[in-house]
């Protein structure tokens, strides 16, 4: 939330609560605190024109009981004790003023500030619970007008008065809903700024809006594309030596520098699990050098590794592998989306890192074809890769 509502946050909340009751709370106090304000205001204005008098009291009693609700509901921590009265008094002392001047237009159609409450209903309640209230406000304005005039005991009006009463009616509880509006208006927008935001955390910029306009299976074949995992050698035994804040503060120090790089070069991380690193080139957008930009990546990751600092003595080692290759990448989940991809390259890929070295970035042939122009690649000979039999594979040397 903004900065010019964190006082009324300070005031409304309390210490546990959930960021939409911490909203509500807020919401509540403007609305209940913005009316209490005009309340006061309509008093002055009424004790003006008719003395202090029945009609005066009125918005006085409105002041008073919204006044000590919001008190109650800031004691209590219970915002709805205002909400509720809000609702209510609003509707009921507004039916009794304009009934008390004589009508509808002797009043200025004060019953305008009536509408607040099922307004309010409508935001803080369930639909169905905030139906009722705007049949209520309805029934309470018909009634005015059918007795409009016919009460006894009304005190005169003139012309320029009720003139003066209908703007000033109209034009104060526009500024009211308007800024009780603009306040869940605002706090919608940064909610869906915020779910936007992690949208694009998990899911590629190009593809998140295709999950927020409904799109069904989310899936992609890609012909070329090169995908690169890195992992952490000896994590087991290093980690169990350092206390668990102390290994996952090692961790992200390793993997925010991990993504740093990744940003710069405008590539895809895939996900993170446990020590094991995962990125993709190409996908979800192709481009013609994915092989060479990642292994540029994988490079300046290893160069990273060596500049961070040692811990308890200890330094980490990682392999890297990288190979490229046809690809098919998407969208799994329901309820925790995940962008992912698969395919014969993928799994190679990551028999690279698996089969490799500490220190070291192994790659497969259908990398070595894309860079071996760019990088020095030197030539590791056939090993036997587990399900995949004997391969041929490089390693790629970092610029002298």
């Amino acid at each position: 939330m903004e900065e010019r509502f964190r006082w009324l946050r300070s005031f409304a909340a309390v210490e546990g609560d959930s960021e939409d009751v911490t909203s509500e709370k807020v919401a509540a106090l403007i609305v209940a605190g913005g009316c209490t304000v005009a309340g006061v205001l309509w008093t002055a204005m009424y004790a003006a024109v008719f003395g202090w008098s029945f009609i005066t009291a009125l918005p006085a009693i409105f002041v008073v009981v919204v006044g000590l609700a919001l008190l109650v509901s800031h004691l209590t921590g219970n915002h709805r004790i205002a909400v509720l009265a809000q609702i209510v008094f609003i509707m009921g002392i507004t039916t009794l003023i304009q009934l008390a001047i004589g009508g509808v237009a002797e009043s200025g159609f004060v019953m305008a500030w009536a509408l607040i409450g099922p307004l309010t209903a409508l935001l803080f309640f369930p639909i169905r619970t905030a139906v009722p209230w705007i049949l209520v406000y309805v029934g309470l304005l018909l009634a005015t007008v059918m007795l409009d005039g016919r009460l006894e005991g009304r005190p005169e009006v003139t012309e320029g008065v009720r003139t003066f009463f209908l703007a000033t009616n109209l034009s104060v509880s526009a500024i009211v809903l308007f800024s009780f509006a603009g306040y869940f208006v605002r706090a919608a927008v940064e909610e869906r700024a915020r779910a936007n935001g992690l949208l694009l955390n998990v899911l590629p910029r190009e593809v998140a809006p295709l999950l927020r306009d409904g799109a069904g299976v989310i899936a992609d074949e890609f012909p070329s594309a090169s995908v690169l995992f890195a992992d952490i050698v000896g994590s087991t035994p290093l980690f169990a030596e350092l206390e668990p804040a102390e290994a996952v503060d090692w961790l992200n120090e390793v993997f925010t520098t991990f993504d740093e790089l990744v940003e710069q070069r405008g590539l895809e991380k895939i996900r993170t699990i446990g020590d094991n690193y995962m990125v993709a080139s190409g996908v979800p957008t192709p481009r013609d050098d994915h092989a060479e930009v990642l292994v540029d990546l994988g490079l300046a990751m290893l160069d990273a590794v060596e500049r961070i600092p040692p811990r308890n003595g200890r330094t980490l080692g990682f392999r890297i592998g990288v190979n490229s290759g046809p690809m098919v990448a998407g969208v799994i989940g329901t309820t925790k989306f995940h962008y992912d991809v698969w395919g014969d390259t993928v799994n190679c890929a990551a028999r690279m890192e698996s089969h490799g070295e500490v220190g070291r970035l192994q790659i497969a042939e259908g990398t070595h074809v894309l860079v071996q122009d760019r990088f020095s690649c030197v030539p590791r000979g056939t090993i036997d890769i587990k399900g995949k039999g004997p391969m041929a594979t490089w390693w790629v040397e970092r610029p002298a």
